[in-house]
């Protein structure tokens, strides 16, 4: 029977994650990329559609699509620069 003090292992420091914990967190930093760009473009899109319907044109799902493109591009670029650190 080993004694309550005798520990082979040494304990990680609190609040230092693990080698695969750094890496699962690079993953979804990552993904989050990933996702960013379609769903501002569907937010776009799908805002510009409403638009449309609300004021009877037929155009202004296409600056809908421009700004979503732009948001998403911005915002991947930030997290992309953030995930580099």
């Amino acid at each position: 029977m080993a004694s309550p003090g005798y520990n082979s292992q040494p304990k990680p420091k609190a609040g230092a994650a693990s080698g695969g914990a750094k890496t699962l967190v690079k993953a979804e930093r990552l993904t989050q990329i990933a996702v960013v760009l379609p769903c501002a473009l569907l937010i776009g899109w799908g805002a510009g559609v409403l638009l449309d319907k609300w004021l009877h044109q037929h155009w202004i799902y296409i600056v809908g699509l421009i700004f979503g493109a732009i948001a998403g591009l911005v915002e991947a670029v930030r997290q992309a620069l953030r995930a580099s650190d």
